[in-house]
């Protein structure tokens, strides 16, 4: 296959994996404030989704550093994506607010 083609498809891959991974983060989230047991949920939550992820990666990357690389790129833009998404429809702050200063 192209190599080219095969790099994109790795991003498409980590695309994937990151929204997966950020996905059910935010979903966990969601139930896990709620929940009588919110530990129960995020230790599960984390090791499914880590799960995932790592099997995705070492799946696509099969020994090859470019591939890796696209994948992971792939996956910081589902992050980037993924926030936005999620993101409260009233929130359109951008950076942090700043500290007020409390000395004179």
């Amino acid at each position: 296959m192209n190599d080219t083609l095969t790099l994109i498809l790795a991003g498409v891959a980590g695309a994937t994996l990151g929204a997966i991974f950020f996905g059910g983060l935010w979903w966990t989230v969601r139930k896990g404030v709620s929940s009588p047991r919110p530990a129960l949920w995020f230790l599960g939550s984390l090791l499914v989704r880590m799960s995932i992820a790592l099997a995705g990666f070492y799946l696509v990357g099969r020994d090859r550093w470019e591939r890796l690389l696209a994948c992971l790129i792939g996956f910081v833009v589902a992050r980037f994506i993924v926030t936005r998404l999620t993101r409260p429809a009233g929130e359109k702050q951008t950076h942090p607010a700043q500290e007020t200063s409390h000395a004179p």
